[in-house]
């Protein structure tokens, strides 16, 4: 099992001294996991410990997804072994993890849209009486299981009907209601706003309380002190520590990559030019009103608001994705056609979506395939697609990104999440595009990688290209914008120079339309109540 005395890489000592914690209640004793000639684990050890947080950190591709999947019983290790209260124990398949008390909740959550909450929340172990389903059984045992998370939500209600918070919070009490001891939370927070954060970290305290043991992988750093006991830290396949979670944020940075990042976000003074995106009073009912922007050659703009803002389907529309009502898209000065994505690509659009897996790769195809997407049409000859062609503008385009991989044919869906980002700003760094719609751009991606996808943006701009960038991370959008344009309730609440302006300035303006709405309606409701008496 995993020692207390652990070396740092430069040949300091680490010592993190379980004096008053419990025994561990899962080990993973030197597991080591290969894939072909490629070593993915290399003798790991860690412990997870009753009513204990422990966080798994690593950069994109250092293994934590192999280290999971081993936990819960889709890999089993090529050499090591797993041990549950201390004993050693084959997770030959999921069931045989679940069965052991092992459960985990997936970023992509395994849950059926159509069915109810209690269906799901059941979903496997659906009681039966006389070969009929026993709703009565079925609703008090799902009942049970939210009860355990304190979190009220309509048992009848369909799941994909609910909002993503909601639907982790069904996730983990099916787990729970299988008698879950473990819980395997991956990047649980990716897709949620902050006051859903709160809401989930006040449900794993309560889980801690109840003894429940944890193990967290998150790239947001600041959670890790807020909500972990220890971290363990991978690098390359391999183990390179174990310390308290209030360690500092620097440090762990440092030991995620082996070297210091002396700056998050290196956002280079551009030097304005043209006009290259302008918007003019763009409005699509239901979705946004009124929007008119432009961004110069050279310059990062971002596009800050609560989620619901409306700043994606901004996004989306202008790169062709969605219709509008009325308004026009400029490129360079020249009208684009509305809802026609090839017209955007022909002007030099290139668009980034928020959920790269389903909207930005073809998950089954190669990197090579990938990377050539936008180009596969304008580089055909004779109507043939250029496939030697397109091989060598791949390689060379993932070479300068450094995308990391076996091969260029290598299934996109085997890379990492950061490595897969990085292919798709490769597609349009290929296509030449020069104006990039950002949507999102670092969301579930480390650190590393991070500061690596904010330099191919630098390198746009500086080349003279022009960024629209959509984040919901406020350090980001501070970090990398010249400009910062908040919307809030479907319209462009307000524009502040990123230099100087503070998180709370962006919120007060995120939230100004929809103050003003709940005022309106207050009044609304007292001159009506006027107008009674």
């Amino acid at each position: 099992m995993a020692n207390n005395l652990q070396p740092f890489e430069d040949g300091r000592i680490a010592e993190f001294i379980h004096a008053v914690d419990p025994d561990p209640i899962l080990s993973l004793d030197r597991v080591s996991k290969s894939f072909g000639p490629v070593n993915v684990i290399n003798e790991v050890s860690i412990d997870v410990r009753p009513g204990k947080v422990l966080a798994l950190l690593g950069e994109n591709g250092a293994g934590k997804s192999t280290l999971i999947k081993m936990m819960s019983g889709v890999y089993q290790p090529d050499g090591g072994q797993i041990l549950v209260d201390g004993k050693p124990v084959t997770l030959a398949d999921t069931r045989a993890a679940e069965a052991l008390g092992i459960a985990t909740i997936h970023q992509e959550l395994n849950l059926v849209p159509t069915m109810t909450v209690a269906e799901n929340v059941m979903l496997g172990r659906t009681p039966r009486k006389f070969g009929l389903v026993n709703f009565k059984h079925l609703r008090r045992e799902a009942q049970a299981a939210l009860d355990l998370i304190g979190v009220d939500v309509d048992l009848n209600a369909q799941v994909g009907s609910l909002g993503i918070a909601r639907q982790q919070m069904v996730e983990i009490a099916k787990a729970l209601s299988m008698n879950a001891r473990i819980l395997i939370l991956d990047e649980p927070t990716a897709a949620l706003t902050g006051r859903e954060i709160d809401q989930l970290f006040r449900v794993v305290d309560d889980l801690k309380a109840k003894g429940v043991a944890m193990v967290f992988i998150s790239h947001h750093l600041d959670e890790i002190a807020r909500i972990g006991d220890t971290v363990s830290v991978l690098r390359d396949g391999r183990f390179i520590a174990e310390l308290p979670a209030t360690t500092d944020e620097d440090e762990l940075v440092r030991l995620m990559v082996g070297r210091s990042i002396e700056n998050q976000y290196p956002r280079k003074q551009p030097e304005l030019g043209e006009t290259l995106l302008e918007l003019r009073n763009l409005n699509a009912a239901g979705r946004f009103s009124d929007i008119s922007l432009k961004v110069h050659a050279g310059e990062v703009v971002g596009l800050a608001g609560l989620v619901g803002a409306g700043r994606t389907e901004v996004v989306r529309s202008i790169a062709g994705v969605d219709s509008i009502d009325s308004g026009e898209v400029l490129v360079a000065g020249k009208k684009l056609r509305a809802g026609d994505i090839s017209d955007a690509i022909k002007h030099g659009v290139g668009h980034i979506p928020e959920d790269r897996k389903a909207q930005g790769l073809v998950l089954g195809s190669s990197v090579a395939e990938n990377l050539g997407l936008a180009t596969m049409s304008s580089t055909s000859k004779l109507g043939l697609v250029d496939r030697k062609g397109q091989l060598e503008r791949a390689s060379e385009v993932a070479e300068k990104l450094r995308i990391r991989m076996a091969d260029i044919k290598q299934p996109i869906r085997d890379l990492s999440g950061g490595n897969q980002q990085k292919a798709v700003f490769g597609r349009w760094v290929l296509a030449g595009s020069k104006v990039l719609l950002l949507d999102e751009p670092t969301r579930g991606v480390d650190v590393g990688a991070k500061v690596e996808i904010y330099n191919i943006i630098n390198e746009v701009t500086a080349k003279g290209g022009a960024v629209l960038m959509v984040s919901s991370e406020l350090p980001e959008v501070l970090g990398m914008a010249d400009r910062i344009l908040v919307m809030s309730g479907g319209r462009i609440a307000g524009e502040l120079p990123a230099e100087g302006t503070t998180q709370d300035d962006v919120m007060a303006l995120a939230v100004s339309q929809i103050e003003d709405s709940i005022t309106a309606e207050a009044a609304a409701r007292i001159d009506a109540q006027k107008e009674e008496k």
